[in-house]
């Protein structure tokens, strides 16, 4: 059997503050939509065109995310694409393509509603597993102390380029 791979990476701009449910047995599923942009200069006129995609994001189980990731934060997200359809209300066939998101940091705390914070270095896991997640510099100084780097005693002067 041949391999097949189904994998997204995407960089981007949340479209509005993620919502958290819960299903029926008490699974948190977080959802948001992104912005990804493209700019290139139009062959023909000279002018510079940019147009922007949207992509619905789904993040399971991972309910403590959702006050990170509010309108205008930028996101890297890597995932899967998964697409479903269902009949809507007139009884029409519609079908709705999501990205099942794996990995998730913050890259900034720049934009956004109260986005005056500085963007934290690295990222935490967040407890149970699942992606990562940045934590603003605000909540990285609530966690204890890392242990020290570990130090091979190599220097600048000992690495050839």
């Amino acid at each position: 059997m041949a391999r097949s791979v189904n994998k997204v990476i995407l960089i981007g701009n949340l479209g509005k503050d993620a919502e958290t449910k819960f299903t029926a047995g008490g699974t948190p599923v977080t959802k948001f939509t992104l912005a990804t942009q493209r700019r290139w200069k139009d062959q023909s006129s000279g002018d510079w065109k940019e147009e922007t995609e949207w992509h619905n994001i789904t993040l399971w189980k991972q309910e403590n995310v959702a006050p990170y990731l509010t309108k205008g934060k930028q996101v890297y997200v890597e995932g899967r694409l998964r697409t479903s359809s269902y009949e809507d209300k007139e009884g029409q066939k519609r079908s709705y393509t999501e990205v099942v998101c794996e990995e998730l940091m913050l890259l900034n705390s720049g934009g956004g509603r109260g986005g005056g914070e500085e963007g934290g270095g690295g990222y935490e896991r967040p407890s149970g597993g699942g992606a990562p997640v940045s934590m603003p510099r605000s909540a990285q100084r609530t966690q204890p102390p890392a242990a020290p780097a570990f130090d091979p005693g190599i220097s600048d002067d000992d690495v050839p380029f």
